[in-house]
């Protein structure tokens, strides 16, 4: 009976319950769960961001049970990880998953707009100063300089891009950096329209644009080829990520391989971002992950997205002066690499000034301009600091 007595004891004493109450840390498990049910409800009823915080949600629930880790992630000494997730894990590690979620981006990507006018490219490069002056804003706040760049990428809004950037230059911080990335690319439209209304004027939102030209295939075509040499020359670093991006695109607008245009653009990219997910949510302890620096990383994440949408909408005026009021301003704003959900909050604010003003193909100009930048600011990150 006194064997039978000790062994539930026993069990009682392995249980998350017992953690909870006994430990002093226990009441970050609880946190961590109810964050992670938050971002459930985020994720399901509000529809922010639903295929990666969704899984990131379920990764974090399942991994915050105290008692859980060591058979779904857990970190050894050796510095490899165990578990179901810590197994997967392998894909972040060695930025697997972040090139084959740009194979999928490059795949559904129309650089259409921004063949048909070249020089909205400067308003993708506008958008990314935002990420350098949040990086120096970090550094004053005391982080290093790795982790300074990884807080400041958050500002291009591309998910992906800063967890390849975070895992080289401060992985203790990839979870945390990954969760405010993508909480914030799903706030895009609460961010962006007050920076948008607080630097342009009635008469600037109003501004309609002339059609953009139709493109030949043959310019579809070598355009990512050619974008490819370029950055590649210039920035070996970022290889990787424009590498994955173009050949995306160019399978895309080849039309001669149409089954792996549908597996990029819909079988890897959602399997993947699964994947991710699940592990980004595994990795989110709450012993490290509650910490003061959170919230500081958090506080400044959202500094960055202001400061890239309010550089790409000062570039947009710079451009509206110099071309005496052909381009709308507003367009600047989807400089940050979030595609199409930049372009979709300007042709939006676009429509709320004057409902026959359509912007969206012109705001894609510099959004997948964005998506160009931010991959080549992340490269030039790891030249200086990896």
């Amino acid at each position: 009976m006194l064997e039978i007595w000790s062994k539930i004891v026993e069990f009682f004493q392995d249980s998350g319950i017992y953690y909870i109450f006994t430990q002093v840390d226990g009441w970050k498990y609880v946190v961590m769960i109810f964050l992670s049910l938050f971002l459930l409800y985020l994720a399901i009823f509000k529809h922010f961001e639903p295929y990666l915080l969704l899984p990131i949600s379920i990764g974090m629930l399942i991994a915050n049970f105290p008692g859980v880790s060591e058979y779904v992630f857990q970190k050894n000494i050796d510095g490899t990880y165990s578990g179901l997730f810590g197994v997967l894990y392998a894909g972040v590690q060695y930025e697997i998953y972040p090139c084959l979620i740009f194979f999928g981006i490059g795949a559904t990507t129309d650089f259409g707009p921004l063949i048909a006018n070249p020089k909205l490219m400067l308003l993708g490069a506008a958008a990314q100063i935002g990420i350098f002056l949040t990086f120096v804003a970090a550094c004053a706040f005391g982080f290093t300089a790795g982790e300074a760049a990884s807080i400041g990428i958050i500002g291009g809004a591309d998910g992906p891009t800063a967890i390849m950037i975070t895992t080289n230059l401060a992985p203790h911080l990839l979870s945390t950096v990954s969760l405010a990335a993508y909480s914030y690319m799903a706030l895009i439209p609460f961010i962006q329209p007050p920076v948008i209304k607080a630097l342009t004027t009635k008469k600037e939102r109003q501004i309609k644009m002339e059609q953009v030209r139709d493109v030949s295939k043959l310019e579809k075509i070598v355009f990512p080829i050619i974008i490819t040499i370029i950055s590649i020359i210039l920035v070996p670093t970022a290889g990787p990520l424009i590498g994955c991006l173009m050949f995306g695109n160019i399978i895309k607008e080849s039309g001669v391989v149409p089954n792996l245009v549908k597996s990029c653009s819909d079988v890897i990219l959602y399997i993947v971002n699964i994947l991710l997910g699940l592990c980004i949510g595994a990795s989110t302890d709450a012993a490290t992950f509650l910490t003061f620096d959170t919230l500081k990383i958090f506080g400044i994440g959202i500094v960055a997205f202001v400061f890239a949408t309010a550089t790409g909408v000062i570039g947009g005026k710079i451009m509206c002066w110099a071309t005496h009021g052909k381009v709308n301003p507003m367009i600047g704003a989807a400089g940050v690499s979030a595609v199409p959900m930049a372009a979709r909050v300007v042709q939006i604010e676009g429509q709320k000034e004057d409902p026959s003003n359509f912007l969206l193909m012109h705001a894609m100009g510099p959004n997948v301009a964005g998506q160009i930048g931010t991959a080549i600011v992340a490269g030039i990150f790891l030249s200086f600091l990896a």
